[in-house]
């Protein structure tokens, strides 16, 4: 009761104060030239002044019937200055645009920009993600032109940095932890990314060396912030590939925000184009929204979700692949039976809860829940010949097999069913006072997955069942009777309850200061996390990990704009899943955390040419891993050991020069070197299947000078092979076979036939429009043939394996329009 009266003492005496003071409020949204809110622009007069929150939005009190002289100021901006009279409790809404301060760039201060600089983030443009050509386009797209990223198949949205697998990256969508399917087999089956780039208003990425405050794994972690818009409008997009439509808006009084996405995928155009003909019927959606609401001025709740279907259905007819070499041309021709049915539908919620306590305290509650329900249904039979092929041009039969040196065929079998449950709650808080900033969190982590694996592959080769390569089924005859049992070539059967539980934290410190004129940053903090793995009957003994790391940065006060850093920690990645599974599908509760030593050098130097900035960064690192689960990757699914029996190592360098290389574009050039390799059971080092040992990147943009509306986006990559040209079933020691280099340009021309600085005579149905823009995009530009597997097939007469590459897709044309309104 003692609460409520004082409450209402409060109120009352606050109408006093407001009808009786001669005040008046300057309010609105702090923009940039891009029309994004800015967080942290100063909104002062006199000795009083306010900030912008993080969505850019302030209000300022000011004396009402007198001149007030406002500025608007932020670090690497032009401050905005203008005098302003306003009527007693006259509130005026001003939205403000401050442009770059280009006298700013040679100056030795870290700015906004700079801060992520010195912590060894990489910042790409969201609207440079949206425009870039690539046969999966998106965020993921954009990063695998970047050094330490590596991908070898266009299709998926699944990378590798620095040596590490897919599931060594960490995906944060505003302060979230999102997740992909678990039974994803290849890259033609994935769809949709979870981030909608439609939506996206920042993108951070980090490849090594991050701090305690980003989670428990061993190699990346990218962190997306989704808009908060400032007005209301939308976007289309729609291609041969499918489309996606968004849009978003803002109430009246800037309280609610909200954006939505929809999306549609059809990979039927890359599918259809490759050498296996198909009948294919792939369906891949999603829905998404971010939702926040400001209750007051110091607590704002943000709800993230997402539903997405993706339905595959997949009948292949015929195959033909041509290869050896010129003098002896050979050919694989395949025909087949059955079909494949798979079902990925996953459903996402997250509730986030800010509230700013003062300018120095603010306290963070999240909630998320994530679903997916996943099946692997396929019968396929395929009958293989492998033969010569036919070289006379004047023959009928040009191309065709006609001397045939083995025959078989094949019976592929699944009925793999998995329903996950994820649950998470988490606290994070921030303080900051003058250079200091302390940064926590804890989490818990709930974690209940059901899992049938039911799969097998016969092989049969003239008339005999091949059996597997194993020491049991050896096989001597005629000199030995066989006495082994008859069994399929590969064999998995399993049924999995398995819950995980989890609880995990962080503490971290950063301050930032001066060493004589030199300024400096400098971050320590250390994560911890506890788990036990629960699989019916079965239960682990808690395990525990404990992972401290560090950054330093230094910005010497020299002539030349320089950063030199260095971070690193004691990494650990808990075991999800997949990584306690084996290769038979049994789960292994007992599975230890991988381990691994980071040490990252860079140097961030920026500087002018043609009168234009560059940045040119240079990061040298190493690795040492310990603990580590050995795994096979086949196309995008990878098996793991799930018995920790390895050490490896990864070390490199990545270099990447960005700028202005066409004035008012940013185009950029990747090289990356690496080379990692494991020990297993102490045999020695082979390379690990991520060893990638040269990547070179290049994203150009450039215009006509006389049209600059006509628009070109190159995207060009080259990756050394990666070992996987061997079988899935062989010993890595006896095959360290690598697959062909990886080489591809996606080339994108558009036309803006509209834009936001265009106007027409009234009644022109262009008016509609914020922008309208037509491209034509050319995928695989030069036709290279590039593999992601290798099949292999028995000669009868020699008794050798043939390696037949599985190639991914040629050249191909894709129609776009995109709209914003």
């Amino acid at each position: 009761m003692k609460k409520t009266y004082f409450y209402f003492f409060v109120f009352v005496f606050g109408c006093i104060l407001t009808s009786t003071a001669q005040t008046s409020y300057l309010k609105g949204i702090v923009l940039d030239e891009a029309k994004t809110p800015i967080a942290g622009a100063t909104i002062s007069y006199e000795d009083h002044g306010v900030q912008s929150d993080k969505s850019g939005v302030y209000e300022l009190e000011i004396p009402s019937n007198k001149e007030i002289t406002v500025i608007i100021s932020h670090i690497g901006l032009k401050n905005l200055t203008f005098t302003i009279k306003l009527e007693e409790n006259q509130e005026y809404e001003l939205n403000p645009v401050l442009k770059t301060d280009i006298q700013q760039i040679g100056e030795v201060v870290i700015s906004g920009r700079e801060r992520k600089a010195v912590q060894g983030i990489t910042t790409l443009d969201p609207e440079t993600i949206r425009i870039t050509p690539s046969a999966n386009a998106g965020v993921e797209g954009l990063l695998k032109t970047l050094p330490g990223v590596s991908s070898n198949n266009e299709l998926s949205t699944q990378y590798s940095v620095r040596g590490g697998n897919f599931d060594e990256n960490l995906v944060y969508v505003n302060e979230i932890e999102v997740y992909r399917p678990f039974l994803i087999r290849s890259g033609q089956q994935e769809g949709l990314s979870f981030v909608n780039s439609d939506l996206v208003h920042n993108v951070d990425f980090s490849s090594g060396g991050f701090q305690a405050k980003y989670g428990d794994k061993l190699s990346s972690v990218l962190d997306i912030t989704y808009k908060r818009p400032t007005r209301v409008g939308g976007s289309a997009d729609m291609s041969l590939l499918g489309g996606s439509v968004s849009a978003h808006g803002i109430s009246k009084n800037k309280k609610l925000a909200a954006v939505i996405g929809l999306r549609y995928r059809d990979n039927s155009l890359f599918v259809k184009a490759k050498q296996t003909e198909t009948n294919f019927r792939p369906k891949f959606a999603d829905v998404q929204t971010y939702i926040s609401y400001n209750l007051s001025k110091k607590f704002e709740v943000g709800f993230l979700g997402n539903l997405a279907i993706n339905t595959y259905d997949y009948e292949p007819l015929t195959r033909q692949t041509n290869f050896g070499t010129i003098q002896r041309p050979i050919a694989l021709s395949v025909h087949y039976n059955g079909q494949e049915e798979d079902k990925y539908n996953t459903y996402f919620g997250a509730l986030k809860g800010t509230y700013r306590v003062n300018d120095e305290l603010t306290l963070k509650l999240i909630s998320s829940i994530y679903q997916t329900q996943e099946q692997e249904y396929y019968d396929i039979l395929a009958f293989y010949r492998l033969g010569t092929v036919n070289t006379d041009i004047g023959s009928e039969n040009l191309g065709e097999i006609e001397f045939t040196k083995g025959i078989g065929s094949q019976l592929t079998h699944a009925r793999n069913d998995l329903d996950a449950l994820i649950m998470n709650v988490q606290h994070k808080g921030s303080y900051i006072k003058n250079q200091n900033q302390i940064e926590w969190g804890v989490r818990y982590t709930k974690e209940d997955i059901r899992d049938r694996i039911q799969e097998y592959e016969i092989i049969d080769s003239l008339g005999f069942s091949v059996r597997p390569p194993l020491p049991d089924y050896k096989n001597e005859q005629p000199y030995i009777p066989y006495a082994s049992p008859i069994v399929p070539f590969t064999s998995i059967r399993a049924t999995n309850a398995t819950k995980i539980d989890r609880m995990s934290g962080f503490v971290q410190y950063s301050y930032r200061g001066h060493i004589n004129d030199h300024e400096f940053w400098t971050n320590a903090g250390v994560r911890a996390q506890s788990w036990q793995v629960t699989d019916r009957d079965t239960k682990s003994d808690q395990q525990v990990v404990i992972s401290p790391r560090a950054q330093i940065a230094i910005k010497p006060n020299w002539k030349s704009d320089m950063i030199f850093r260095l971070s690193g920690g004691w990494y650990h990645q808990p075991p999800f899943y997949r990584e306690l599974r084996d290769a038979t599908g049994t789960i292994r509760p007992e599975v230890k955390a991988q381990e691994s030593i980071h040490i990252v050098l860079g140097n961030e130097y920026s500087f002018e040419l043609w009168e234009r900035p560059f940045k040119l960064t240079s990061e040298v690192f190493y690795k040492k891993l310990t603990d580590v689960n050995p795994y096979t990757i086949e196309n995008v699914r990878i098996r793991y050991r799930a018995d920790n029996n390895a050490k490896a190592y990864a070390q490199g360098l990545d270099l990447r020069i960005n700028g202005e290389f066409v004035p008012g574009t940013e185009s950029w050039v990747s090289l990356g070197y690496l080379k990692t390799e494991e020990n297993i059971d102490n045999r020695g080092y082979i390379s690990r299947p991520t060893d990638q040992r040269l990547k070179i990147g290049l994203l150009f943009q450039d215009y006509v000078p006389t049209i600059p509306n006509l628009k070109m986006y190159l995207n060009l990559l080259y990756q050394t092979g990666v070992p996987g040209g061997s079988p899935s079933y062989a010993d890595p020691y006896d095959f360290q076979t690598r697959l062909r280099d990886y080489r591809r340009a996606d080339l994108g021309i558009s036309y803006v036939l509209k834009d936001q600085n265009q106007t027409y005579r009234k009644g022109h149905f262009l008016n509609y429009f914020k922008e309208l823009t037509l491209g034509l995009e050319v995928f695989n530009l030069f036709d290279n043939q590039n593999s992601i597997t290798n099949t292999f097939v028995r000669d009868a007469s020699s008794q050798l394996q043939y390696a037949i590459p599985n190639f991914l897709t040629p050249r191909l044309l894709n129609f776009r329009i995109g709209m914003k309104f």
